[in-house]
């Protein structure tokens, strides 16, 4: 089937114009699948269902560029569980280590959310097991989910550490199936998904499922397809027409706060997710909404997976009404009731900020996305509208309007990313009130020469006689560049040394005519005075001007180790 070449997927079957199925009884799908839909409450199939599942079910490696929300889980499983479904009742034994179909997702979130919706599709059915291995999960419970596993929701981390310690078979594996494929090459698991291609490189069916098709997705798809067909429509650079889009400026983070919490009072909320920019921020955040008497809670992945997993199910449930999260968190969470989304801490690439948005306005649902950017953010709005080809609409809320205008913050966008350094200062980097000093000299303060005239040689002076008396210092000309020295702040200038004693008359010079004493001078000191008996007593030298010493006082006569202490005074 598929080989490792990496040929440029074929542009030639390019969808993008109206579906002609326009429901599901007309996909030729099993009774029991369309009864799950009609329990789930689908009435009409969305544009990449009615498109995708089709040409799936035909057979076939296809490439489709949807956007976020826009339906595209179920286009993927309605055709692999129906061909899943085929395959058992034809009577092909499945072995109970080897899955039909394989689905690969870049969180495990989104990997969690795909397998509970396989599951509503195959209530009504008998037979198909779906097992979901992911990080942070015991490996005795994917081990024993595995065992007569149908289809496999997997990341590709955790997939692969099944595939070397040979607890997972992929070699009969038909369909493969890449959900948001554009992320898990963002996350760095392209060395992961070319070795998992390598373990089903006999498998019969490639769906690949991107938000954007640039270069990197193009060379993954030629990796992995053998001439695969393409269904393009509404593309992450399209506009959100179901999603009203707001870009509110802040002076500061308390102006930014005050902002959110006026969103955050409009009865028209229902449940909103707030995205930060760092782990730390979330945690942060979430506690100021709780303190506030706000039902929130964050998710990032430093949690553990259980306490991710709670937080998740009490969003879905209602119990949580805000969700702080991260960009990688937050992928996979499907809520129909997520009315609005937040951009607090504004993404680091622009195409994150689209499936940001598009956690709201699901499945053609109505939905609002606010962003909230300061004065050091423009260079990223200004990308985010580069990116998805439109300015988002600027609002203001009353009595929290800005400081500086819109069209101001629209005009900074022109100027480029702000150079790094602090807020306030020179260029220098100083924030001191002087003028910056130059240190070159005028250009007037000395004539330049005469760049005409002839070069001087070296003999063109006279050389002096060589033994001749040299001129006293004296005698040289001083330099004029200290009386050309302006004063400083207009102090007049004093004459030099004016004030300063001469140096003859700062201390007394020595009589250097006094003749200096020898070293033979000194008198000489006599040994032949008579040696002291170390044996004699040794005399008491006298005090003179010193205290006495303890031992100069004379000891007591009385007493002894004998006699009993005096009592002491009590100090009570």
């Amino acid at each position: 089937m598929s080989n490792t070449s990496f040929s440029k997927p074929s542009s030639e079957a390019i969808t993008t114009t109206a579906p002609t199925i326009t429901t599901f009884a007309e996909m030729n799908l099993a009774q029991p699948f369309l009864d799950a839909i009609n329990v789930l409450g689908f009435t009409a199939p969305t544009p990449v269902q009615a498109h995708v599942v089709p040409a799936a079910l035909s057979g076939g490696d296809w490439i489709v560029a949807s956007q976020t929300g826009s339906g595209k889980t179920a286009a993927f499983l309605l055709p692999t569980l129906q061909q899943t479904w085929n395959a058992l009742r034809s009577g092909t034994n499945n072995p109970s280590d080897a899955p039909y179909t394989l689905i690969l997702c870049p969180t495990r979130e989104l990997a969690q959310q795909v397998a509970a919706d396989a599951i509503n599709f195959v209530k009504q059915t008998k037979g198909i097991r779906i097992a979901t291995v992911v990080g942070g999960t015991p490996y005795h419970k994917q081990r024993s989910a595995l065992k007569g596993a149908h289809l496999v929701v997997a990341t590709p981390g955790r997939l692969l550490d099944w595939i070397q310690q040979g607890g997972i078979n992929l070699s009969r594996l038909h369909t493969l199936v890449l959900d948001e494929a554009d992320r898990m090459l963002d996350l760095g698991f392209m060395d992961e998904i070319t070795s998992i291609h390598e373990a089903c490189e006999h498998r019969q069916q490639t769906l690949m499922f991107s938000a954007t098709f640039t270069a990197r997705e193009t060379r993954l798809a030629g990796a992995l397809m053998a001439e695969p067909q393409r269904i393009t429509l509404a593309t992450a650079q399209e506009k959100h027409t179901n999603i009203t889009q707001h870009l509110q400026w802040a002076d500061n983070s308390h102006h930014q706060h005050q902002l959110l919490m006026h969103w955050l009072a409009q009865d028209d909320l229902t449940q909103a997710v707030v995205f930060a920019s760092t782990q730390v921020e979330t945690d942060r955040l979430a506690d100021e909404l709780v303190a506030q008497g706000i039902s929130a809670s964050s998710l990032h992945g430093a949690m553990p997976q259980v306490l991710r997993n709670r937080r998740l199910d009490a969003l879905r449930n209602g119990r949580t009404k805000i969700l702080v999260a991260t960009d990688v968190a937050a992928r996979g969470i499907d809520v129909p009731n997520i009315s609005h989304v937040f951009n607090f801490g504004l993404p680091m690439k622009a195409e994150d900020y689209v499936h940001r948005i598009g956690r709201t306005g699901r499945a053609g649902r109505e939905g609002v996305s606010v962003t909230f950017a300061q004065r050091q953010d423009t260079h990223k709005i200004r990308a985010i509208e580069r990116y998805i080809n439109r300015s988002i609409n600027v609002t203001t809320v009353a009595g929290l309007e800005p400081q500086v205008s819109a069209e101001e913050y629209r005009a900074r966008q022109g100027r480029g990313k702000p150079q790094r350094g602090r807020s306030g200062a020179n260029s220098r980097g100083h924030f001191n009130d002087r003028n910056e000093r130059s240190y070159s000299r005028p250009y007037d303060a000395k004539p330049r020469g005469d760049f005409g005239a002839p070069r001087r040689e070296f003999d063109s002076k006279p050389r002096g006689e060589f033994g001749a008396p040299r001129s006293e210092r004296a005698d040289r000309p001083h330099s004029d560049r200290f009386e050309r020295r302006a004063p400083h702040a207009g102090e007049p200038r004093r004459a030099f040394g004016g004030d300063s004693a001469p140096r003859t008359e700062r201390a007394p010079r020595r009589d250097f005519d006094k003749p200096r004493s020898s070293f033979g001078d000194a008198p000489r000191r006599e040994f032949d005075k008579p040696r002291r008996d170390f044996s004699a007593p040794r005399t008491d030298r006298p005090a003179a001007d010193r205290r006495p010493s303890f031992g100069d006082k004379p000891r007591s006569n009385e007493g002894g180790y004998g006699k009993p202490r005096a009592a002491r005074k009590s100090s009570y």
